[in-house]
């Protein structure tokens, strides 16, 4: 097993975010690896945790990322977040990603769970789990 893949595979996917249209225009742009300190936008996604896994086998070395991508959103109801987690998943689940080190094998969505946070569940939150199989060079 390798986790050398990791940092190659989060770089993607920050950036596949990024450059998805639908994502941006719904988050206006805010879509951090790190939440910055101080206030925040209404509505962001924010990279989260991740667990990984050997996958290797016969053919070579390889990993199961398993790992969260987060919509938040201070709206009013669910609809602007499950609108932005929506663009997030059809941004990501069966993306080509091009990686730094490694290849991608596969991305697909696993589930998500929807919350309500903050004082007074004034905030959602949407946790989208994804699963990526990844194989090193």
């Amino acid at each position: 097993m390798s986790y050398g893949v990791s940092a190659a595979l989060q770089a993607a996917v920050f950036q596949r975010l990024t450059d998805d249209a639908q994502v941006n225009t719904l988050s206006d742009g805010a879509i951090y690896d790190a939440v910055p300190a101080g206030s925040v936008p209404q509505a962001y996604v924010t990279l989260g945790p991740e667990e990984v896994r050997d996958a290797s086998d016969q053919s070579g070395v390889g990993a199961t990322h398993r790992f969260i991508v987060s919509v938040i959103s201070e709206a009013g109801g669910f609809g602007a977040a499950k609108a932005l987690a929506g663009a997030v998943c059809d941004a990501l689940e069966g993306a080509a990603l091009t990686l730094d080190r490694g290849r991608l094998v596969g991305l697909w969505f696993e589930r998500a769970s929807a919350r309500r946070t903050g004082t007074g569940g004034a905030v959602r939150q949407i946790d989208l789990k994804f699963r990526a199989r990844v194989e090193d060079d």
